[in-house]
């Protein structure tokens, strides 16, 4: 037996016949123990006497051990069976508990007997034989005997390879398994390499991104403290600037004041000289009536004949004396409706226009050079002006070159750029172009002054009411209506005065334009004809103005694009004017004749009330606000 396993075979009679039980599993892997279990007594006789016949043909055996004749065994009589046991003290392979069990069930009651003589050992020693073993095995227990040892000797060997195949293919099993392992190990450590690479690259790049966002960061820092910084210097620049046009415009009052005092010296001068000249006359006229008073006398004296009769008759007065009425003209002064702080300004302004032009002239003159193209360049720029913050800054720089372009002298082009503002302003139709068109002025004259002193003079020169002025006609003054109408800005095409109506239109873009120009209110450039000259034009307006349909028009057109701005700047002062002009000027529109019936005074006459009654003052008008872009239509 192998490692001292112990097989014990038992015999049991039952009903004649024994059974033949092993104390080992019935099947090992598929093999069964035993193919025939239900072998009867005398077949299990035949069977172990082939089995000695062939131990004896095999098996080295000596002849003294050799058995001639089986052992003869006889089924007893006695019903009672027996049991053959084999003790095995020293087993290192032992069968689960539950197999002894199983085997256990098998044994039947009946006497025991030890085989405790005979000795089997675990150990397969080379001293040891089979042919020993096998020898005192026969010797003490026979064939039969010697028959089961030989069956489990083959059922050990059989085991034991195939323990020695399992232990043989789980070592292989092993081997494997550790070479995956290993494998695997090695993938493992690759992998985790490999990551480790990986995370050191995203930590690097990382690293970059921060140090990328770090720089952008200081970059913008940088970019805004210059640009800061930049603006802090515009600021300063403006500030400087507006300071300047601070003291000129005090120098300019400065000098209106002297010229006033001096006019005002003159005209007393003039008044002192005309009551001497007056008064040198008087002495005259009494001189000579007294020298025809003394001819008289010496003529009376001379005629001593005649005193009866010539002392009853007196002088007859004399006819020297002057009836300073006969003859007197209307002065052109008392035609013009206007107040002199307006007068005045129109003439400084009219006199820097005529310098200007002269000046334009003999430069024209001497350089004989055609200047239209450069007209024309500033014209497509003025008429490419459109109601976007991007349009007007780009418009107005590239005019500022234009106008500082040494090709072309900068009187020329000043002159040049305020025609082709009041030009075009004729053919804007919408109020976004009108603003828009009153920024690009305010951009432009900003840094050159002198174009808005031109552009003011040619205003007042195409239409009087942006003095404000008024001429009434007479016909001493005028040859006919149409010296008259030419006076006031009507225009002659062909020989033929415009119509009223088209005056009108045309009188009406001219006041808006003046208007949305005082109105304009730029960030951080100054208006050099800002909301101060919209306030004082409204006050001489109603102070020396007729009411009829010219100045109503102009008046109209006027409060629609500045009366917002005039309202959020002097409030309740400009409610106030608004209230003397629904009270006052309206009343004497009303009162105006014939020409008050007319249908487009009438028409006249319900804007100004509607704009009053229902408050468009304090809404901002159409295309005040500026957009960040043009409309498909603004195209077209």
């Amino acid at each position: 037996m192998h490692n001292g396993s112990s097989i014990c075979c038992f015999l049991v009679k039952i009903r004649g016949a024994i059974e033949l039980g092993l104390r080992c599993p019935q099947n090992v892997n598929g093999i069964a123990a035993d193919p025939q279990p239900d072998w009867s007594f005398d077949k299990l006789l035949s069977e172990l006497n082939s089995i000695d016949e062939g131990l004896n043909l095999t098996l080295d055996f000596p002849s003294p051990f050799t058995k001639t004749e089986p052992r003869d065994l006889k089924a007893s009589k006695d019903k009672r069976g027996f049991v053959m046991h084999v003790s095995d003290h020293e087993t290192n392979y032992s069968d689960s508990e539950s197999d002894v069990d199983a085997d256990n069930s098998l044994v039947v009651s009946g006497r025991r007997f030890a085989c405790d003589e005979l000795y089997m050992s675990d150990d397969s020693e080379d001293g040891i034989t089979l042919g020993m073993q096998c020898h005192q095995l026969m010797d003490k227990v026979g064939l039969a005997e010697g028959a089961v040892h030989e069956l489990t000797n083959e059922l050990r060997f059989s085991v034991t390879e195939e323990v020695r195949f399992k232990i043989s293919s789980l070592e292989t099993q092993l081997v494997n398994e550790n070479e995956k392992f290993a494998s695997l190990t090695t993938k493992i450590d690759k992998y985790r390499e490999l990551q480790q690479d990986r995370e050191r690259k995203f930590d690097l790049q990382y690293q970059r991104t921060i140090a990328e966002a770090l720089d952008n960061h200081l970059t913008a820092v940088q970019r805004d403290h210059e640009h800061m910084s930049q603006l802090e210097e515009r600021r300063i620049r403006d500030d400087m600037a507006r300071e300047e046009a601070k003291r000129r415009e005090k120098a300019i009052q400065e000098q209106m004041r002297q010229e006033r005092i001096r006019a005002e010296e003159e005209a007393r001068l003039k008044a002192d000289m005309a009551e001497r000249a007056k008064a040198v006359a008087i002495k005259a006229e009494k001189k000579a009536a007294e020298e025809a008073a003394a001819k008289l006398a010496s003529e009376t004296l001379n005629t001593a004949h005649n005193a009866g009769k010539d002392s009853n008759k007196a002088p007859e007065p004399s006819s020297s004396t002057f009836d300073g009425k006969k003859g007197v003209q209307p002065s052109v002064r008392n035609m013009i409706r206007a107040s002199e702080n307006a007068l005045e300004l129109e003439k400084r302004r009219r006199q820097i226009y005529e310098e200007l032009s002269a000046k334009n002239k003999s430069l024209k003159e001497s350089s004989n050079q055609d200047y239209h193209r450069h007209g024309q360049t500033i014209g497509r720029l003025i008429r490419t002006i459109s109601a976007t913050i991007e349009n007007i800054r780009t418009r107005a720089e590239e005019i500022v070159k234009l106008i500082n372009n040494p090709e072309c002298p900068q009187s020329i082009s000043i002159k040049l750029f305020a025609e082709k503002i009041i030009s075009n302003c004729t053919n804007q139709r919408s109020s976004d172009a009108i603003f828009a068109t009153s920024r690009v002025i305010v951009l432009v004259t900003f840094k050159i002054p002198l174009a808005m002193d031109i552009l003011i003079a040619e205003l007042n020169r195409v239409c009087i009411y942006t003095v404000p002025k008024h001429i009434s006609y007479s016909e001493e003054e005028f040859k006919s209506k149409g010296d008259y109408f030419k006076a006031i800005g009507y225009k002659e095409e062909n020989g033929k005065i415009e119509s009223i109506d088209d005056y009108t239109e045309r009188l009406s873009r001219y006041m808006k334009l003046y208007g949305a120009l005082v109105q304009t209110e730029v960030g951080g450039f100054q208006n050099l004809h800002g909301l101060t000259e919209g306030w004082a034009w409204l006050a001489r307006f109603l102070n020396t103005l007729p009411a009829n349909i010219l100045t109503a028009t102009a008046l109209d057109s006027f409060l629609e694009m500045a009366g917002y701005t005039l309202y959020c700047r002097y409030k309740n002062q400009f409610e106030k004017l608004l209230n003397i002009i629904a009270r006052d000027f309206l009343n004497a529109l009303q009162e105006g004749g014939l020409e008050s019936r007319s249908a487009k005074l009438s028409k006249v006459k319900m804007s100004i009330r509607n704009y009053i009654e229902s408050k468009q003052y304090k809404k901002k008008p159409e295309g005040l606000q500026l957009r960040s872009h043009l409309d498909s239509r603004d195209y077209y």
